[in-house]
């Protein structure tokens, strides 16, 4: 697998990691209330989920790669449309300008080590929006033929470090990184670079041929 297919896909799944979303709120709520290592469970949930997507995600392209080159194109259309439904989506929103991100309310129990790495995990396994992005973005990025399964493990990694790193980063700097995710100027800046660069791999992935 070549180093510009993962570097790309780093880029995009980074943009996604940066986002305010479900994890960041998790986050939130953990560690105020439960400390540092029930934060780093709820980020060892998050990896288990993306493995889970991720496999899923895969299981069904090699399937249709096998079965129907048709049948894999149009999966590729639909992952082209989705990609550049987010980027759109980002960039209005970027162009109206946005909100800050509510505060967070702090859980009112304490957690423990195994129910956050659940929580973590839950909050990932059951969002749909997870597997559609690794539908979307796989055929992308991922090289056909030989090889093409381990290939599309290797970005499954790649998105599960980068949301170790950032989410890791955000239990230890907790105060300073949430306050400029809740910063309107930095979402503002975050989805107008999200949606150029999701409309231009959306494209981009329109154009291939099957």
């Amino acid at each position: 697998m070549e180093l510009v297919h993962i570097l790309g896909f780093a880029a995009v799944a980074g943009l996604l990691v940066m986002s305010p979303g479900p994890n960041g709120v998790l986050i939130a709520k953990t560690v105020p209330t439960s400390g540092r290592a029930a934060g780093f469970a709820n980020i060892a949930g998050f990896v288990g989920a993306f493995y889970l997507h991720g496999a899923l995600s895969i299981f069904g392209i090699s399937i249709l790669l096998v079965r129907s080159a048709e049948a894999f194109f149009v999966v590729k259309v639909l992952g082209a449309a989705y990609l550049c439904w987010i980027g759109l989506k980002a960039l209005r929103d970027a162009w109206r300008g946005v909100e800050s991100v509510a505060q967070v309310a702090p859980a009112k129990r304490r957690r423990k080590f195994a129910k956050a790495c659940l929580e973590g995990f839950l909050t990932n396994a059951l969002n749909p929006k997870v597997s559609m992005f690794y539908l979307a973005a796989f055929p992308q990025f991922m090289p056909l033929g030989e090889g093409a399964v381990r290939s599309a493990f290797v970005l499954v990694t790649v998105h599960a470090l980068l949301n170790l790193l950032w989410f890791s980063a955000m239990v230890l700097l907790f105060g300073r990184l949430m306050r400029a995710a809740r910063s309107g100027r930095f979402q503002r800046w975050l989805k107008a670079v999200t949606g150029v660069i999701f409309v231009g791999f959306g494209a981009k992935l329109a154009a291939l041929s099957p």
